[in-house]
């Protein structure tokens, strides 16, 4: 079966958060809504891609820029199309869209509990950076009204 990697599109959502919401390792939250998605994919056009087998989604990845840097989110394949090199090929495709525009370095942020996502990260030769700490903080919303 071959599967054919796609510029993913808003009209993707609801299959690619089912898949999302199916995979193990893919923490989601309010930034995953299908506006939050929107945004991101308008921000980021041409870099976010989903596979398809036929017509059916088996994978889904996000991916952005700071303009120094890339980023990769939530990159899944279906459980039954794993192993079969389509993570691979959605990674590669990111990373040469990132490279078409410049950008040299790309990070990933993979929980620490998932050890078959770590598996892939490493076998595609993705190094982690132990001398680094991610830190977050969330950010209460204003309304558009008061900016």
């Amino acid at each position: 079966m071959d599967v054919a990697i796609q510029e993913m599109t808003i009209r993707d959502y609801e299959e690619v958060i089912t898949l999302w919401q199916s995979c193990e390792g893919i923490g989601l939250s309010n930034a995953d809504s299908k506006e939050s998605i929107a945004r991101f994919l308008a921000a980021n056009p041409q870099q976010c891609f989903v596979a398809r087998c036929d017509s059916l989604l088996v994978g889904a990845v996000l991916c952005g820029n700071d303009t120094r840097r890339g980023y990769l989110y939530h990159l899944a394949v279906h459980p039954d199309h794993r192993g079969r090199g389509t993570g691979c090929m959605l990674m590669e495709r990111c990373l040469l869209t990132l490279s078409r525009l410049g950008i040299q370095k790309c990070h990933i942020f993979v929980y620490k509990d998932n050890q078959k996502g770590m598996g892939f990260w490493q076998k595609a030769d993705w190094v982690e950076r132990t001398e680094l700490i991610i830190m977050s903080r969330d950010i209460p919303l204003t309304p558009t009204t008061l900016l």
